[in-house]
């Protein structure tokens, strides 16, 4: 790895049948904080023994948690709703300390997960079939939405929290057993979840929680005992987890990545779209599947809208997550700095317009930290790398065009349909974008247009693989398969009949 460990580096556990585990194997990672580069705790790899353990864990707890009743499910989840809240200063704590984000940002994110669950507690009316009376002369029909049986989720490092929270209350509340691989780069949000949901109630063995790499994954992927698989990350890893889990029978949903597009018209309130796409563009250092990373500025628009994030940008405070006055922290990992700073030399060799340059940016008393400047490149093209890569970094780039046709056009050329937004005061020019544009989440004057827990999250095109979407109504649909009931109470024994039935 190249680090040396400390001696009172302390180790996160596996969480299986209710409390914590050790690892039966000897690999592990190592958990740095961003903001200094220090190792703040080992992390265990699990191997394919480990990912045994789990799903028979969850495989044993199945039976009795499909029976508990949809609305016992729910209190529990009511319960671990509400010591969410109580404990989102801890979490979001430990989610500044291993991924960097700032404070407010990361109580964001735990509170984004917490209408997840409350949107779970709703359950007993989600999972309700429908009827059909006399669909036949004395027969009735009637479906029912019943569990799966074992689901698992692979999350990112970015929302340490809420992408897990996306998965793990729904899959519950529908009478699913769970086995959650989290980030091994920031795993210790899982496991503060794992301990509030037992807490909460929650019977030993229906949540589990391995941490591991690739080879925990591909474990996940090919076992027998698990239904369903549910992913976030990047789109190359979404589609072998597609393709792999796919080919083992799972059912499967796999976001993927992103280059969302913010489309500035000449009649936008240029003021107004410039500070929401700071937010947008910058915020948790860009580390964000829905961080807006491209503005298509259109006609007087682009000098316009180009000036004004110029001086927003400059003013843009950097520093370690855990301070106050802190609008951005570090990147992820130092591999990660690295990369995203080549970005930046691509996009200077490719002939873009470096607006500003976030590179040697030193934030004093924290010199060992993965820290980058919010950077702008002006007149950029969708030959460049910096348009056609997602950088995952704090890198907006403007490319420009003639009209709003033109603009739509370059939005819906782009390989990836996660999110989407279009800045304008115009109604018949918004309603024309929401329509045409072929993306998953579109936001008018919104600039991340994140859906609330009662909608469902999911992109188009490369942004997903599979059918459906996340939590909302998708959520209930991917965690239950619907069973079709057809009843009939003869009062008289009917002679055997070998046609094909019909209804009469």
């Amino acid at each position: 790895m190249g680090m040396t460990t400390p001696a009172a580096t302390s180790t996160v556990s596996f969480w299986i049948n209710g409390r914590p585990m050790a690892s039966g194997g000897s690999r592990h990672g190592l958990v740095t904080n961003p903001a200094t580069g220090q190792v703040v705790r080992t992390v265990p790899f699990a191997n394919d023994a480990d990912v045994d353990l789990a799903v028979e864990s969850a495989r044993a707890a199945f039976p009795a948690w499909r029976a508990t009743t949809p609305l016992r499910r729910a209190r529990i989840l009511m319960r671990f709703r509400d010591l969410l809240a109580q404990h989102t200063d801890e979490i979001a704590a430990a989610i500044s300390e291993e991924h960097g984000k700032t404070l407010p940002d990361a109580a964001g994110s735990v509170q984004r997960g917490l209408e997840v669950v409350e949107f779970a507690t709703g359950i007993p009316h989600l999972l309700k079939g429908e009827h059909a009376e006399d669909v036949g002369t004395g027969i009735d029909s009637h479906s029912v939405q019943q569990p799966l049986g074992v689901c698992a989720g692979i999350t990112p490092f970015n929302f340490p929290i809420m992408c897990p929270m996306w998965m793990i209350p729904v899959a519950l509340a529908c009478g699913n057993t769970f086995v959650l691989k989290p980030s091994e780069k920031d795993p210790s949000a899982s496991m503060l979840a794992a301990r509030l949901l037992t807490e909460a109630g929650l019977p030993d063995g229906v949540l589990n929680v391995v941490h591991g790499d690739r080879q925990a994954v591909n474990a996940i992927l090919t076992h027998d005992d698990i239904a369903a698989v549910s992913f976030v990350g990047s789109t190359p890893i979404a589609r072998h987890v597609y393709e792999t889990a796919s080919a083992h029978g799972k059912r499967v949903q796999a976001l993927g990545g992103a280059k969302n597009h913010a489309v500035v018209l000449p009649d936008a309130d240029l003021d107004d779209a410039a500070d929401a796409l700071i937010g947008a563009a910058y915020g948790s250092a860009g580390e964000r599947c829905m961080a807006i990373s491209a503005v298509v500025a259109v006609g007087e628009a682009g000098d316009a809208i180009v000036s004004r994030l110029r001086d927003r940008v400059k003013s843009l405070r950097v520093g370690p997550g855990d301070r106050r006055d802190v609008d951005l922290g570090p990147l992820i990992t130092q591999a990660h700095l690295d990369r995203v700073r080549g970005y930046i030399d691509a996009g200077e060799r490719e002939g873009a317009e470096l607006v500003v340059d976030g590179r040697g940016l030193r934030v004093e008393g924290h010199e060992g930290g993965y820290f980058l400047g919010p950077t702008l490149f002006d007149k950029v093209t969708r030959a460049m790398s910096i348009y056609r890569d997602e950088i995952f970094g704090p890198v907006l780039v403007v490319l420009r065009a003639d009209s709003d046709e033109a603009a739509i056009d370059i939005v819906n050329q782009s390989p990836y349909g996660n999110g989407t937004a279009v800045f304008t005061q115009s109604g018949a020019a918004a309603r024309r974008f929401a329509n045409e544009i072929q993306v998953g989440m579109v936001g008018i004057n919104v600039p991340i247009p994140v859906p609330m827990a009662f909608f469902s999250f999911g992109g188009w095109k490369s942004s997903l693989f599979g059918d459906l979407h996340m939590h909302g109504p998708d959520g209930v649909r991917f965690y239950t398969r619907t069973k079709v009931v057809t009843t009939r109470w003869p009062e008289h024994r009917d002679a055997v009949n070998l046609n094909m039935p019909t209804m009469q």
